[in-house]
C-alpha cells in the first residue's frame, strides 16, 4: 500500500475546518497523488449535518441560537453530529485505486473502522466496528464516519468522543430519526460513550497503524477559499 502523508491541522473556524477536508478531496482528484491522513479538533462546539439530514429534525435550534451555536452542512453523509472539544476528528483521503476494498461504501467502512479500531485496541480491547459506520465499546458508540465519494477519489472522515459529554450532545442535537439496529431505543445518554485515551496517543496510533509517517508539507491552500464558500452556501440552505 502506498505511504500515508500526514496533516495534525487545525484552523481557526468550524467552517474552514470542513471545508480544508473538501479541499484535500478535490486536489487529489484532480491531481492523484499520496493518500492524506488528517487529524483536527476544534476549540468551539458546532453542529454539523449530514448532506441530507433536515435541521429541524435533528437539531434544537433554539438551544444553538441560544448559546451560539453555528449549524453548518459538510458534503458528505451520515448523520448530524456535533463537533468541538473533547471530540477528535480525522479524515482519510484516498485515490480510488489504493485498495479494493474501496469500491463500495460498505467494503470502505469495513476496511477503514476495522484497522482504526484494531489501533485503538491499546485502550479498549472491544472496541468494534457496529452499525453502518459506527465505532463502540460494549455496545456504546465513540465514533461515527461518513463518506464523499467522486470518481478517483473518496473523503472517509468521522469523529472520536474522548472528552465529549453525552449531556452536551443532548443540548443541541435531537434523538435521530434513522438509528442502526443495535442502538434500539436508547437515547444520547444511554448510547453515547467516550474513549480513555490521551488524543496525541490516539494519533500517532492510529498514524501508525496506515503507515503516516511523512507530513504533507504543502496542502491545497489556493483551493480553500472556494471550498468554504461551498460549506457556507450549503449551511445557508437549510436557514429561514
Amino acid at each position: 500500500m502506498r505511504a500515508f502523508r500526514l496533516l495534525d491541522l487545525t484552523l481557526p473556524s468550524p467552517v474552514e475546518n470542513l471545508a480544508l477536508d473538501e479541499a484535500l478531496l478535490d486536489e487529489l482528484e484532480e491531481h492523484c497523488g499520496d493518500p492524506v491522513l488528517r487529524f483536527w479538533e476544534s476549540d468551539c462546539h458546532f453542529v454539523v449535518l449530514g448532506r441530507s439530514c433536515n435541521v429541524t429534525d435533528d437539531v434544537h435550534v433554539g438551544a444553538c441560537q441560544q448559546d451560539g451555536i453555528p449549524v453548518l452542512r459538510r458534503a458528505s453523509g451520515g448523520g448530524t453530529v456535533l463537533q468541538g472539544p473533547g471530540c477528535l476528528s480525522y479524515a482519510f483521503v484516498l485515490p480510488l485505486a489504493l485498495h479494493p476494498h474501496l469500491t463500495s461504501i460498505r467494503a470502505t467502512n469495513e476496511f477503514i473502522l476495522q484497522r482504526t479500531a484494531k489501533a485503538l485496541h491499546r485502550w479498549h480491547p472491544d472496541i468494534t466496528f457496529r452499525g453502518i459506520s459506527d465505532l463502540a465499546i460494549e455496545g456504546l458508540k465513540i465514533s461515527g464516519n461518513a463518506q464523499r465519494r467522486k470518481r478517483k477519489a473518496l473523503l472517509f472522515h468521522g469523529t472520536l468522543l474522548h472528552g465529549m459529554q453525552a449531556n452536551v450532545i443532548a443540548r443541541y442535537l435531537k434523538e435521530p430519526k434513522r438509528k442502526p439496529d443495535y442502538r434500539g431505543d436508547r437515547q444520547h445518554g444511554a448510547f453515547l460513550s467516550t474513549i480513555d485515551a490521551p488524543p496525541h496517543e490516539m494519533k500517532q496510533a492510529i498514524a501508525d497503524a496506515w503507515h503516516a509517517h511523512a507530513k504533507l508539507e504543502a496542502w491545497p491552500q489556493t483551493r480553500l477559499s472556494r471550498a468554504i464558500a461551498d460549506v457556507v452556501e450549503r449551511s445557508h440552505s437549510h436557514e429561514a
